[in-house]
């Protein structure tokens, strides 16, 4: 295999790790989602660094970035754009919404209404703005990186289902551990830390590592172990609300992601496993049993691994 793009990662990594201290684990997850051509929602509560994380990336890889608060006052229009009548030439002029870049930070996403939130929609499935009957098309690459509240916050409205289900993966960044937290205040004391990320990436470097793991190799074994996993949240008796089509192309996008990040030009049941959990939690809905009894989503996917047997898969 060719190196230089697990190289590449390797360096936009330790560019970013730079503003984000002790979440390396994390940084891996969003920047495959980003090269897999996927949307990233990330739930915690304020102050652990998740905007800090998005403007990081925005740096390491030269992107042109916005940055919307999501507030009860933010109108669908702020975000698409609208048509202004130009007297003097008598006709609509079309002014871009802060959707118009490549990474669009959607800040507290779920404090806004749902008329808002489903102006992502169309953005974040086809990349296009539709207004007024005109289509636009975003710029490309182009990932949403939305932060939510944990849900019952105060002043929080849950996410649709369409909705959720368009972001590729859901994180959560936690609390520091004590020596990642002594860190950061010793990166604080000099300097800010977002002025230390430096480019180490580009439009073109960021194509040429999303067109390569796109053509990453997988086994028609694997292929079968990413839908038996699939099929299985279908079926379980604690979940209401299986994944989709959308869910399990997304497990296989990011499968190949990770396979690159670990020197492999194949997939091996081990990446989809490791991932899983991620592409999942936030797409299935449990039923009320699961609920009653205190089970979660991670539990229920955890079980769902346990019991579908991986294939054998040492190589190409």
């Amino acid at each position: 295999m060719n190196n230089i793009y697990t190289n590449q990662i390797n360096e936009i990594v330790s560019e970013v790790k730079k503003a984000v201290i002790g979440k390396d684990a994390i940084i891996i997850k969003v920047l495959l989602a980003i090269l897999c051509k996927g949307h990233i929602l990330i739930e915690d509560i304020p102050g652990v660094g998740k905007t800090t994380l998005a403007l990081a990336f925005s740096k390491a890889l030269s992107l042109e970035h916005n940055r919307m608060q999501f507030t009860p006052d933010v109108l669908p229009s702020d975000i698409t754009g609208f048509s202004v009548y130009n007297k003097s030439t008598n006709t609509f002029e079309f002014r871009k919404g802060t959707a118009f870049c490549n990474l669009f930070l959607a800040d507290e996403i779920n404090r806004t209404s749902s008329k808002t939130q489903s102006a992502l929609l169309e953005l974040m499935e086809e990349k296009n703005i539709t207004v007024d009957g005109n289509t636009y098309k975003l710029p490309e690459p182009y990932t949403v990186i939305a932060t939510q509240n944990p849900i019952g916050s105060a002043g929080t409205h849950n996410l649709p289902d369409s909705q959720l289900d368009r972001f590729m993966i859901k994180l959560s960044m936690g609390y520091p551990d004590f020596e990642g937290e002594v860190a950061i205040l010793k990166a604080k004391f000099n300097s800010f830390p977002l002025e230390n990320v430096h480019e180490v990436a580009n439009v073109r470097i960021i194509s040429e590592l999303q067109d390569y793991i796109s053509n990453i190799y997988i086994d028609d074994r694997v292929y079968e172990y990413i839908v038996q996993l699939s099929g299985a949240t279908r079926n379980h008796p604690m979940i209401k609300l299986g994944i989709s089509p959308r869910g399990t192309l997304a497990l296989m996008q990011i499968s190949k992601g990770i396979a690159v990040a670990m020197g492999r030009d194949y997939v091996i049941p081990d990446d989809v496993t490791y991932i899983c959990h991620d592409v999942f939690s936030h797409r299935i809905m449990l039923s009320s049993k699961a609920k009653l009894s205190d089970i979660t989503a991670e539990n229920v996917i955890s079980d769902i691994i346990k019991n579908t047997p991986a294939p054998r898969i040492s190589g190409k």
